[in-house]
């Protein structure tokens, strides 16, 4: 049995129902344009997409750690690549990304307990009552929960995306091989 297509799909067969999301965010990359042969579900996801990408509790650093960290732990190369792209214009220089990678031991202690969290979740399947307390403290009780819904939607979209890989934008790709070949996976 041969796969079904589930290639991003291009302008000429967006979807009539979203044709209003096409000039936005799910026009824009190739994850929701896979995502797209779905409208409902595209449109549905488009609150905690916007919630989870623009108004963590977390800020952009901290959700790029939690993100990288997420991608890397399930082997995603299309979250990794878009999001190594993202924590460089957050802020986040190469060798803390790369240590995301890593051992928790070669972390910064901050990114160590972020990416202790997300090993928890993946692994685990929940934060137990210290490492909440230490997340906690770090990023308070809306953090906490961001950082698991984050974790929750990327791991998601690392489903979709690692049974049906999409090709990097070119501009992602571009950029990425410009600033941080040493990074792509």
């Amino acid at each position: 049995m041969s796969m079904p297509d589930f290639a991003p799909l291009p302008d000429d067969a967006w979807p009539h129902a979203l044709q209003d999301m096409q000039g936005g965010f799910a026009g824009q990359l190739n994850v929701y344009r896979i995502m797209a042969h779905h409208p409902a579900l595209l449109r549905a996801w488009t609150g905690l997409r916007t919630h989870i990408v623009q108004n963590t509790a977390l800020g952009p650093i901290r959700a790029e750690v939690v993100i990288l960290r997420l991608a890397h732990r399930v082997g995603c190369a299309y979250e990794w690549n878009q999001h190594v792209v993202r924590g460089l214009a957050a802020g986040l220089d190469k060798a803390r990304i790369a240590a995301l990678r890593g051992s928790l031991a070669g972390m910064p202690a901050e990114d160590a307990l972020l990416a202790g969290a997300v090993d928890a979740l993946v692994d685990t399947k929940r934060l137990d009552p210290a490492q909440l307390g230490d997340v906690v403290a770090l990023v308070g009780k809306q953090g906490a929960l961001d950082l698991m819904a984050t974790v929750g939607m990327y791991l998601t979209l690392g489903f979709m995306l690692n049974t049906a890989p999409p090709d990097l934008e070119p501009a992602i790709a571009r950029t990425l091989a410009q600033q941080a070949p040493e990074l792509a996976v």
